[in-house]
């Protein structure tokens, strides 16, 4: 369980870093106009907000942290 925390957190703080500088990003499909059963969509690629990777960071710090200090 303790190594598991570890992982786990090391993983949580290389994806916070990765979303961090700019690495992650989803796309978001919008209808734009629909007339009867014709449908016209957009598709816009949107970046994940910086917030999201340092909560990453700060998150996987506490549980590597906690995985570490954990005694059995």
């Amino acid at each position: 369980m303790r190594i598991g925390l570890i992982v786990v957190g090391l993983i949580l703080v290389a994806a916070g870093i990765w979303i961090t500088v700019g690495g992650g990003s989803y796309r978001d499909t919008n209808t734009v106009a629909q007339i009867g059963s014709a449908k016209i969509t957009a598709t816009h690629d949107k970046a994940i907000p910086q917030w999201v990777g340092i909560a990453g960071i700060v998150i996987g710090g506490l549980v590597a942290v906690g995985g570490i200090a954990r005694k059995r």
